[in-house]
């Protein structure tokens, strides 16, 4: 919390300097007041009443005034600081690799953008109204003992108490507070997962299981925020009743020294006045105390995802190499990976695929095709081995750099909520509505977004769920021919196209992938037969490689992936046509 308040050191100091005009206003006026009652009105000194008067009045004034510059200090730290730490986090969310996103819950980090973060903001208010309530407590107790050390006793006697009470409610609250954040989460992480999978939820008929769900979530919350408040209740009382005790005991006592000539009665004005403006500190340093380990709870959260380094980041300046220029050679060089121990994927991949040739991983579930797909990008590093790009590591260049020059069309189609043109032009939020028309003619997708209400201004819904599965992938495959890649991965880009549709695309997808290498993840055979060459992998590596049609001819395991594929009966109609071979 101390880097992101650290920016904010000016206003810190200035809301701190405003707290200290505030308070030896505040302070001066109780001294001032009780002068014009013993040596203005006692004394029958009208002028003299009058002159103080006007000076309490202006001293008044000036404590209105950092009042104001007090509270806007701290408001505008806190939210300045909260901006900045939000902004902080979302950015490292995004520079946060796969492998971490793949085990993360989606709720659990969307609560840590917003009600932990907001927890650290409300702390961060209270900086400078404490350090004000810290100097308006030194400067009372100076002045109580200054004017009479006895009263100063009777007055500060609980004090000692009070202490001990903080303490123990501290410690005991910390708990509570960090499970209720975490229980919090929980709640954010319920109803994110149902309106994501809202279709899911809708399809089942299970909307009253989930109902269910948030209840007991929502009713763990409720526990810990009671039980804090059950805390809160049994401390906050002691903050407002012990100054009561304190101004009792300064009547009593302080009236029998008026009665015997030894205090004046303005001096007991003042201290029933320094009495009441304890209230307000103790109070604050109370709200403190309850909200400093919420806010640490909170912050602790946010600081566990920002400790987290990137496992994908670029290489140290020294061991950079230069983006290598070519026509996008792709060569893997006994490539292993495996998602986590035990899960081994690839096992020794060896494979080279030419600058501008178009390459079909076919394999059965589970095979790791898919996987080759996300090695390219890196959103994963291999595990041993190496993947290079026109002959250079892909470690050993900038990330940014890769990305930029490789477009993806994946098989969960994610499209966001803004227009039609906005979606295509997502890698280039400048190009011209012509650069987008023409990526959406090369993908078969130009003749139905024409046919939307507003065209390529047309707003699509959540997911672009408004639209049908074919309709999103062939905007996805507009989205990644206008960012003009090197290199072009298809991931099942085309498995949820009618296949009375597919034909339509199959030539756009031909013109898109002339002279630029290509990597198509596919099981249907129309599809596969888009490429120059099939390559068969198996147990983590390379079983076979050919066209289309050599494999289907020789190979009886290429046979038996595409019979178990997603369009079993393309795949038996394909079978069905070739001729018999010994095998």
């Amino acid at each position: 919390m101390g880097s992101a308040v650290g920016p904010q050191r000016w206003w810190v100091a200035g809301g701190v300097l405003a707290g200290i005009l505030w308070t030896a206003a505040k302070l001066t006026i109780p001294l001032l007041a009780a002068a014009a009652i013993d040596d203005g009105m006692r004394a029958g000194d009208t002028d003299k009443v009058i002159r103080l008067t006007v000076v309490i009045v202006a001293i008044g004034a000036i404590q209105a005034l950092c009042t104001g510059l007090r509270r806007y200090a701290a408001f505008r730290i806190a939210l300045r600081t909260e901006t900045d730490l939000r902004q902080r986090l979302f950015a490292h969310l995004q520079r946060l690799h796969f492998a971490f996103h793949d085990q993360a819950q989606t709720g659990q980090l969307m609560a840590r953008a917003n009600t932990d973060i907001q927890q650290v903001q409300t702390v961060v208010i209270l900086i400078p109204l404490t350090v004000a309530s810290i100097f308006t407590m030194g400067g009372v107790l100076t002045i109580m003992v200054v004017k009479s050390g006895a009263l100063a006793l009777l007055a500060l006697g609980a004090l000692p108490l009070l202490n001990l009470a903080a303490t123990r409610f501290s410690r005991r609250i910390t708990p509570v507070n960090l499970e209720l954040q975490e229980e919090l989460a929980d709640v954010s992480g319920v109803v994110e997962e149902t309106f994501s999978g809202v279709r899911v939820v809708k399809g089942f008929g299970v909307e009253q299981q989930q109902v269910r769900r948030l209840q007991v979530e929502a009713d763990s919350v409720l526990d810990r925020a009671l039980a804090a408040a059950r805390l809160r209740s049994g401390f906050m009382p002691l903050v407002d009743f012990l100054p009561t005790v304190s101004m009792v005991a300064i009547l009593w006592y302080g009236g029998h020294q008026v009665l015997d000539g030894r205090l004046q009665v303005g001096d007991i004005l003042a201290y029933n006045l320094y009495i009441l403006m304890l209230i307000w500190p103790l109070r604050m340093i109370g709200m403190l105390i309850a909200q400093a380990s919420r806010a640490s709870a909170g912050a602790g959260r946010v600081h566990e995802i920002l400790v987290t380094d990137p496992a994908i980041a670029d290489p140290e300046p020294s061991a950079a190499a230069a983006f290598p220029q070519g026509r996008g050679e792709l060569r893997f060089e006994n490539v292993q990976f495996g998602y986590g121990p035990g899960r081994s994927v690839l096992d020794g991949l060896d494979l080279v695929i030419r600058g501008g040739e178009a390459v079909a991983i076919v394999g059965a579930t589970g095979s790791g095709k898919t996987t080759v797909a996300r090695l390219v990008p890196r959103f994963y590093d291999v595990d041993a081995g190496r993947i290079c790009l026109d002959g250079v590591d892909l470690r050993a260049v900038p990330v940014a750099d890769l990305r930029r020059s490789i477009g993806i069309v994946f098989e969960d189609t994610f499209l966001f909520s803004d227009s039609v043109r906005e979606n295509i032009a997502f890698a280039d939020p400048e190009a011209p509505i012509a650069a987008v028309e023409r990526a959406a003619r090369l993908a078969g997708a130009s003749e139905f977004i024409e046919a939307l209400p507003d065209g390529y201004d047309t707003v699509i819904g959540e997911h672009g769920f408004s639209l049908s599965g074919g309709q999103r992938q062939r905007i996805a495959i507009a989205r990644a021919v206008l960012a003009d890649p090197r290199v072009l991965i298809l991931d099942d880009a085309t498995s949820s196209v009618d296949p009375t549709k597919e034909h339509e695309i199959r030539s756009a997808l031909g013109e898109v992938m002339d002279g630029r290498t290509t990597l198509i993840i596919a099981h249907r055979p129309a599809t596969i037969a888009l490429a120059d060459r099939v390559v068969l992998i198996g147990q983590g590596r390379v079983l076979a490689t050919g066209t289309h049609q050599e494999l289907l001819a020789t190979n009886a395991d290429y046979r038996r992936v595409l019979a178990t594929a997603s369009v079993p009966g393309a795949a038996d109609a394909a079978i069905a046509t070739t001729p018999e071979v010994s095998t």
